[in-house]
């Protein structure tokens, strides 16, 4: 009658006890479909103290220390504390040690539901992923930037106490159940990302680089990243794996809070601000006599090219060509571009931990300075601003806002939010931006950039190489994008202080690296190759049991070739096996006795067709069994394995798009 509602508010909480139950945390895709980021069912412990008896609290305490791996008297101190209806004793415990623990048929020990985050991948992605904590709470990453999405409402199971605090039989338990979180789709394709990773770890063994790597592929119309790599990294389901002190150099994402001198990729900068701003002619002669000199001081380029127009300037990339277009463009108009391609501030991706890199202000650039910038030096940038910057040069001239994510989707499927391609600015026109794609395509066929050449592509790109300030320490670059008249996707690999015994310049390290993505993911996405013609096919004939020379004639009489294993008259077995279909001029080996080859090497069918994977196999005497449709996206056994002819292997294939 007297405060009535107050006063069963302050009651309620000494009737109940509330134990909480995990939201299920919203999974992360790729952009088509396929999880990168999901949950598993495990198990949380909590003990009630008022139920433990003094007497038996130490044996509960041992016993729940050994089976969880804790401090005895940790535990002990926790269950012994009455002051608190419920404790937490441990978190994301599997299945195996729940059940140890029921087994101790202890009342008082509760048993709950709880959530651990998995990462199937392990590794990939994991800059981008990020990982959580002992809660589930996101702490790196998309984890961390949509954690307020992702994370799902706790719920709860109210069950009523006594007057001391003691579980009571009589009365029902209630439970709230929880509500899981959205949903994140991603712009990564989890196949493009395996292609990066891939020639990222070579590109780790070849250069064995002091400070790690960094690899980006963009859509370069959408801004949508496609994959993003950085080395080290790390794996999101123990993130805390080995010294602490290496923890924070594994999660670092390079790509996004790293500034670096570009060096001569910036190249692309200036020339495409002189050619918009009418400076300088295609045809307009230069002389390198292998360094200039500017107001006082002597600036190197890297080698004496002699006369040169401005197009082989470029291809050459010589720094006494840069340096006169930002002399002729001068410190404002230089500034201007600089800021209007993106450097300097932040491009608000969705990630955790961007930098805005480092430009100079005007005030303090000085004719040393302006020639510097001219070609990359003296100014700092991150890759992901050098990539959206040069996808500017490719697209037509339109800075794209970079995209990491492409929707949230509730549990039920429907879209709550979407993230579209966002254009910036326009920077320069489409006249500029074509005319650039022809002079940044004749450096990958004629210039410097000649090892990212991939047959059958019109390969864009530009080198860079730049020294640091310490002597002997480089930065080694290289981006591309292919094709050059209509750019699909571009590639930027930045190789941090390499310790190749060989080389040290973008153009012999980062390019193969940058023409292996680009040439996996060409064939990927479908991008038809020119001026290439896929050979015929044929069905391989049986002629095992005939004569050597009846096989030999109906071998090449198919288009085919063939190779003799072993000695005799007669055909006792070949590969591939009869009726395989495979190119013309494939060769057949023929085995002449018992002796032949049994086992086999499965290759990566990655990014194949059913078509094409079937063939593959067969040619190699091994069976396939096709799961789903489209291209390969995995396999079992792995690549690598060796097995004998006429094993299966299982082939699972997804649509493109799906």
């Amino acid at each position: 009658m007297v405060k009535s509602e107050d006063y069963q508010k302050m009651a309620l909480p000494q009737w109940t006890l509330d134990v909480s139950v995990s939201g299920k945390r919203g999974n992360i895709f790729d952009r088509n479909g396929k999880v990168l980021a999901e949950n598993i069912s495990v198990n949380k412990i909590s003990v009630i103290p008022k139920e433990i008896p003094v007497s038996q609290r130490e044996a509960v305490a041992e016993a729940l220390a050994q089976i969880l791996n804790l401090d005895k008297w940790k535990v002990l101190q926790k269950i012994s504390n009455k002051n608190l209806q419920e404790v937490l004793i441990a978190k994301q415990v599997d299945d195996e040690k729940a059940a140890e623990i029921r087994k101790l048929n202890i009342d008082g020990i509760i048993i709950s539901e709880d959530m651990k985050r998995f990462y199937p991948n392990n590794t990939l992605a994991s800059h981008v992923l990020g990982f959580t904590g002992i809660d589930n709470q996101g702490l790196d990453g998309i984890e961390l930037a949509f954690d307020n999405f992702l994370r799902g409402i706790p719920g709860r199971i109210t069950t009523p106490m006594d007057a001391i605090g003691r579980k009571m039989d009589v009365g029902e338990e209630e439970y709230f159940e929880p509500l899981p979180g959205y949903n994140v789709v991603l712009t990564i394709d989890e196949t493009i990302q395996h292609f990066t990773e891939k020639a990222l770890n070579q590109a780790m063994v070849n250069s064995r680089p002091s400070k790690g790597a960094v690899a980006i592929v963009m859509d370069p119309k959408t801004g949508e990243i496609l994959a993003l790599a950085n080395r080290p990294n790390f794996n999101p389901n123990n993130p805390f794996e080995g010294p602490q002190e290496e923890w924070y150099k594994a999660w670092r994402n390079k790509a996004i809070s790293d500034s670096y001198e570009p060096g001569s990729v910036f190249k692309t900068i200036t020339a495409s601000a002189a050619l918009e701003e009418k400076l300088v002619g295609l045809n307009e002669q230069f002389y390198c006599p292998g360094y200039t000199t500017v107001a006082g001081h002597r600036i190197n380029c890297w080698a004496t090219h002699g006369s040169e127009n401005f197009v082989q300037g470029v291809q050459n990339s010589c720094n006494v060509v840069f340096v006169t277009l930002g002399q002729r463009l001068g410190v404002e108009k230089l500034y201007k571009y600089i800021h209007d391609f993106g450097f300097g501030q932040r491009t608000g991706i969705f990630l955790p931990g961007e930098a805005p890199g480092l430009v100079l202000a005007e005030s303090n650039v000085g004719p040393v300075e302006l020639a510097t910038n001219s070609f990359g030096q003296g100014i700092a940038v991150t890759p992901l601003q050098m990539i959206t910057a040069v996808s500017a040069i490719a697209n037509g001239g339109k800075l794209m806002q970079p995209i990491i994510v492409k929707s949230i989707v509730d549990p039920n499927g429907k879209v709550v939010k979407e993230f579209k391609p966002k254009v910036v600015r326009q920077v320069i026109s489409e006249e500029t931006s074509s005319t650039m794609r022809e002079i940044l395509k004749s450096v990958v066929s004629e210039g410097t950039g000649k090892a990212g050449y991939i047959e059958g592509f019109d390969v864009a790109g530009k080198t860079g190489t730049t020294e640091k300030y310490m002597p002997g320490k480089y930065v080694a670059s290289f981006i591309g994008f292919a094709p050059a008249e209509d750019p699909k996707v571009i590639v930027l690999v930045v190789i941090d202080e390499p310790n190749n015994p060989e080389t040290h310049f973008g153009s012999q390290l980062a390019a193969p690296v940058v023409k292996s993505i680009l040439e996996d993911t060409l064939r990927y996405l479908e991008v038809q190759p020119r001026g290439i013609e896929k050979p015929a096919s044929v069905v391989v004939p049986d002629v095992r049991n005939m004569k050597l020379y009846e096989a030999e004639n109906i071998i090449l009489s198919n288009k085919l070739n063939f190779i003799i294993e072993g000695n005799g008259d007669t055909v006792f077995d070949q590969m591939p096996i009869p009726g395989a279909i495979v190119e013309e001029n494939t060769q057949v080996i023929l085995y002449l006795n018992a002796e032949k080859i049994q086992e086999v090497v499965i290759p990566d069918l990655t990014g194949k067709s059913v078509k094409e994977a079937t063939e593959i196999l067969n040619s190699l005497g091994l069976k396939i069994r096709i799961k789903g449709s489209g291209f390969a996206v995995n396999q079992s056994p792995k690549e690598g394995t060796i097995l004998k002819k006429g094993e299966t292997v299982e082939v699972e294939f997804r649509p493109k798009e799906n």
